[in-house]
């Protein structure tokens, strides 16, 4: 378990969300030290613990992203499970559903019905496109979303066109980090009025919200961003550039102090000059990629090593995983397994003072907890058997 309290302790949420936008978001809450519930279906597994490779059991993706979590495998399709949420509510505050519009009012657990039992509710609604709008009932996913918002039509190269991310952006980066920023700021509001709230969160909604540069010069009449023709796309000699060993260096040099530095050690300080001059970008980028092909990664990092001008290797993720940076910072920690043993995670980057969590517990199975919170909810031993029996909880 966690060796610490964390400064959300106290908040309690019900989380019906799979895959990747909702559980990220509450493994943030969770890693904070919120209580997280996870209600499951019985009969459809989360896809994410499918994801290879595994860790004795487990989906190493899902132990991680799922960690500090209860699991309540339950089927909503019964009343018996219906009442059941309605019961938790008198505890769990706050809901996470991450399904189509439509879905959860269905089963009777939509915004709507939930506050007849709770008045004070925060609900969090994750959904690709929002609960209005003409693709509310569109399926869709983070390659979708980014390609509506906007993001994919300048992010890539001008002879390839889009590229992918190696990450999620829209999931993670839109979906996740917003939901737990708009429930958060929920709970403050009903702490200063009572009152809580429904929160429509578009996965598109977020992604398009990223266009926080060029979006901004778009609207302002610059034209619309381009594939390698904006100043941090590719526009500019900020970029990546192979090494004689076909390793990468990643120039991020932009003010005049920073690139003076990298074209200093170049052996082209005249080069800055060419920095003014739009037209000049390519044939700049071509003779800086010629001369850092000429010589190792290694060979550079030793002469960069004293230098201070935002040049730094790409490093691959074992490479991370192992640099005195990523140790100093505390970014691994451990997880107990649910069948014993441990599995070495990405921590969470959040630090509130010198006691940062690096000790935690893994995802566990489907209705791990489901006896242990019926109990809590009043619930008999024999109720809880007959549940089982009538495949009401796993």
């Amino acid at each position: 378990m966690r060796e610490i309290q964390g400064p959300l302790n106290g908040l309690k949420i019900l989380d019906f969300s799979t895959l990747l936008p909702g559980p990220y978001a509450s493994m943030l809450l969770a890693d904070m030290g919120a209580t997280v519930l996870r209600i499951e279906s019985p009969t459809r597994p989360d896809l994410l613990r499918s994801l290879p490779p595994k860790v004795g059991a487990a989906s190493a993706a899902h132990a991680t992203i799922n960690r500090n979590k209860k699991s309540l495998a339950l089927n909503l399709k019964d009343p018996c499970a219906i009442e059941i949420i309605r019961r938790l509510l008198s505890e769990y505050d706050i809901v996470l559903a991450q399904f189509r519009p439509g879905v959860m009012a269905k089963l009777g657990l939509d915004y709507a019905a939930l506050q007849q039992v709770r008045e004070d509710l925060i609900y969090c609604s994750i959904s690709g496109y929002g609960h209005s709008g003409p693709l509310r009932a569109r399926a869709g996913h983070d390659i979708n979303y980014l390609a509506l918002s906007g993001l994919a039509s300048y992010s890539g190269r001008r002879d390839g066109g889009p590229s992918l991310s190696g990450t999620q952006v829209a999931d993670i980066a839109g979906g996740a980090h917003h939901a737990v920023m708009g429930i958060l700021a929920a709970v403050y509001r009903r702490q200063c009025t009572g009152r809580g709230g429904h929160i429509d969160l578009s996965i598109t909604d977020c992604a398009f919200a990223l266009n926080a540069i060029c979006g901004a010069n778009a609207l302002a009449g610059a034209g619309e961003p381009k594939l390698e023709q904006e100043l941090l796309n590719g526009g500019s000699h900020y970029d990546y550039y192979a090494t004689a060993d076909a390793r990468h260096l990643a120039v991020g040099g932009l003010e005049p102090q920073f690139a003076g530095r990298f074209f200093q050690l170049l052996g082209h300080p005249d080069w800055q000059q060419r920095l003014l001059d739009p037209e000049q970008q390519p044939s700049l980028k071509r003779d800086i990629a010629a001369v850092i092909a000429t010589r190792s990664l290694d060979h550079w990092l030793r002469d960069l090593a004293p230098l201070d001008a935002c040049v730094e290797p790409v490093l691959t993720f074992s490479e991370a995983a192992q640099s005195d940076l990523i140790k100093a910072r505390r970014m691994l920690c451990q997880a107990s397994l649910p069948g014993g043993g441990e599995q070495t995670q990405i921590n969470t980057p959040l630090n509130f003072g010198p006691d940062k969590p690096m000790r935690h517990s893994a995802g566990v199975q489907p209705g791990t907890h489901s006896d242990e919170i019926l109990r809590t909810l009043g619930y008999s031993a024999e109720q809880i058997q007959q549940f089982q029996t009538q495949g009401i909880i796993a």
